[in-house]
């Protein structure tokens, strides 16, 4: 995929979850007022997908952006069934990266909930140490739930340390 170009769309079937070789995507939620919220960034070695669109079968709700060009390979849940039978280890070795993936969502939303925008910030960088040369502010602001005016704030405080 090439940058600026949408794996998937809000209201669109969801047929496949995709593996990111290499490269950055992002999934983002506009709201009813027009307002991106990102949810997640995807680097190499990182999987993304609706999830919630991809396992219950129902439309999109989450749009999918290429924000670095990028190799990746896509797999559908018929495909995954199938290998799953045909390989019971790799059923163990998904169901190890989803026990991951939902604790990291978890530990995400009671930062959101309870930390300091610097803190959140903080915690942005530990986790996607090579993602912020890479994507532009505002994304990050919105993954931070804050505007860009405070995460310019954040990195200047951050820097004078």
């Amino acid at each position: 995929m090439k940058k600026g170009e949408n794996l998937l769309e809000a209201n669109e079937t969801v047929l496949y979850q995709y593996y990111v070789s290499k490269g950055c995507l992002r999934t983002y939620f506009i709201d009813q007022a027009g307002k991106e919220h990102t949810l997640q960034f995807a680097i190499n070695d990182w999987w993304i997908s609706d999830y919630t669109a991809f396992f219950s079968s129902t439309q999109a709700i989450m749009n999918i952006e290429c924000i670095q060009d990028a190799i990746l390979y896509k797999i559908s849940k018929k495909g995954m069934e199938e290998l799953f039978l045909k390989i019971p280890q790799l059923e163990t070795f998904f169901r190890k990266k989803m026990e991951g993936a939902f604790a990291s969502f978890q530990k995400r939303i009671l930062a959101s909930l309870a930390q300091p925008a610097k803190k959140r910030y903080l915690a942005f960088i530990t986790t996607y140490p090579n993602i912020e040369q890479s994507v532009k502010n505002y994304h990050i602001a919105s993954y931070l739930g804050i505007t860009t005016e405070s995460l310019s704030r954040i990195r200047r405080e951050n820097t004078k340390k």
